[in-house]
């Protein structure tokens, strides 16, 4: 269980965070000199190298989006010029790129980072740049929210569904979530998005829609559905019959079962269902009236952000750093492994720190939400003390990170984050002569969202506007 430090202050890790920014400068450097983009995207380190690895191109985003976060936290134009340059050069092809379901990732990253430094006034506004950035968010969200599988509703007469993984139309992935932001962001510039018959399709809906589907069946709730069934677990990818639209199973890609949690598709669902909380308030009840209510949609997202959220803290080492699957066969070679800190060294089965970079930010938005939202909740529980303890998590897991042995000082080493699993169950991860399993290697995701939740504290402390997806709106 995560043991949070309960005096932590944003501002305490301020030395540490210098560090990082130093430090994070070399690896974007190191990379933008060193990484031939003829092989394609890079996705994760082999010996400290970044390689490819061909499965869909989901992480150039996360290349050129670090160059730009670089930018906002430090203030050195050479980032923000490789990031608009890079930007403008590749990422088009994956405004358009109809295959795959990481939108939210690849282009929110890229141009949505750069709008929204314009609309803060870090970078000169210019009409046509701006116009040229948000051309590529509105469609970006439009041909994300087209990958679109109708389902049977819960509830008769209205309508619900998801965006579909790139295993098809019957594929729900927990990850998804955070596309949604695409859609969000489309929707927030006014896009309308049309299809057969010009008939208009709401990007909105579709983003809440998809978020409802994630809470209803990627996340478990302690209610009975199946003999697994715990509070916050999750499920990578959620099996439907396209034909009539029932929902089938559980299933994983790449965690270990569909009835055990892949810890970065958890981490997924805290960040998106946290981020997309902050991004309700913001739309009017007017907006909402018709596609749920502001009460209902909101109260759907929290009980996910909690049982999440929840779920981390209480199956997490002591530092806040989990092992790769809550479910892994060998975990219980290392003994009471959730009353220490996590040892990525280990014989038996590897830690993924991107997992905790993502849950970080996750618990420090859902705290950020519920103290600055004071109320008594539904449960009884006062929504200021729930908050304070995610939030006293969320830092405890990003002081860890910003040390030794996560944090990447090898000057020859390309990745920021050390410690980060990608495939497991397909063997994609390097392991080291000697070792049993994979350690000590970084992925563009891990790195990317390392930085991401650096930023958010770093602007906490520096008394900056807070940081959301759309800022920039």
């Amino acid at each position: 269980m995560v043991q949070f430090n309960s005096s932590l202050k944003p501002s305490d890790l301020s030395s540490k965070l210098q560090r990082f920014w130093d430090i994070s400068a070399q690896k974007i450097r190191l990379i933008d000199q060193q990484y031939d983009p003829a092989k394609g995207s890079p996705v994760f380190t082999i010996k400290g190298q970044y390689t490819t690895r061909g499965w869909t191109e989901w992480t150039q985003g996360f290349q050129y989006g670090s160059a730009i976060l670089q930018f906002d936290a430090t203030g050195e134009t050479e980032f923000l010029e490789m990031g608009r340059q890079k930007t403008l050069n590749a990422m088009a092809p994956h405004v358009s790129h109809v295959g795959v379901h990481d939108h939210g990732f690849n282009n929110v990253s890229t141009y949505g980072n750069l709008l929204r430094l314009m609309q803060e006034g870090k970078i000169p506004f210019n009409e046509w740049e701006k116009n040229f950035y948000e051309l590529a968010l509105k469609i970006s969200g439009a041909v994300q929210a087209n990958r679109w599988t109708p389902i049977k509703s819960k509830v008769a007469g209205t309508p619900a569904g998801f965006i579909h993984s790139f295993n098809g139309p019957h594929s729900l992935f927990v990850d998804t979530i955070r596309s949604c932001r695409a859609l969000v962001v489309s929707h927030l510039l006014g896009h309308t998005f049309q299809g057969e018959g010009d008939a208009v399709i709401n990007l909105l809906e579709r983003a809440l829609l998809h978020i409802k589907a994630t809470a209803d069946y990627s996340v478990y709730y302690g209610e009975g559905r199946d003999s697994y069934d715990t509070w916050g677990r999750t499920a990578h990818e959620s099996v439907f019959n396209v034909t009539d639209g029932n929902y089938r199973c559980p299933n994983s890609q790449q965690g270990y079962t569909g009835f055990s949690t892949w810890t970065r598709g958890l981490a997924w669902a805290m960040c998106g269902f946290s981020e997309e909380l902050e991004a309700l308030a913001t739309i009017s009840d007017a907006e909402l009236a018709g596609l749920g209510g502001r009460e209902s949609l909101e109260a759907m997202m929290l009980k996910g952000a909690r049982a999440t959220c929840d779920f981390y803290i209480d199956n997490t080492p002591t530092d806040g750093v989990p092992y790769w699957d809550t479910g892994a066969p060998n975990l219980y070679k290392l003994g009471d492994y959730l009353s220490e800190p996590a040892n990525p060294y280990n014989d038996h089965e590897p830690a993924d720190s991107s997992a905790a970079a993502i849950a970080a930010q996750g618990l420090l938005r859902l705290g950020h939400y519920l103290i600055n939202n004071p109320r008594t909740l539904a449960d009884g529980t006062d929504s200021q003390s729930l908050g304070q303890r995610y939030w006293q998590a969320g830092l405890t897991v990003l002081d860890t990170l910003l040390d030794e042995p996560y944090l990447s000082t090898n000057p020859d080493h390309q990745g920021l984050l050390l410690h980060s699993i990608y495939h497991r169950p397909n063997g994609w991860d390097y392991i080291p002569e000697g070792s049993k399993i994979p350690y000590g290697e970084s992925s563009m995701w891990g790195d990317y969202h390392f930085r991401e939740v650096a930023l958010y504290v770093q602007r906490i402390i520096d008394q900056a506007p807070y940081y959301t997806f759309f800022n920039h709106i």
